[in-house]
């Protein structure tokens, strides 16, 4: 689905600008092009960037390793 109109982003790409290390939107602005003209998708980028980035963490198994005595 595009979520950037004016660049014709996609929130796939906003998905894999994520895995590849954004952090917020100012990252995707530097990355893609988000936000850059007229702003109205900048929420919206956020969002799917958070919760991109909520759903990688908790996909990543904690492990539990003992303390060496």
């Amino acid at each position: 689905m595009y979520i950037c109109v004016c660049n014709a982003i996609t929130d796939k790409q906003i998905r894999e600008a994520a895995d590849a290390g954004a952090r917020d939107v100012w990252d995707l602005q530097a990355r893609l092009g988000v936000a850059s003209n007229c702003g109205s998708c900048r929420d919206t980028a956020a969002e799917i960037l958070q919760e991109h980035r909520s759903a990688d963490r908790k996909a990543i198994p904690h492990v539990y390793v003992p303390a060496m005595a």
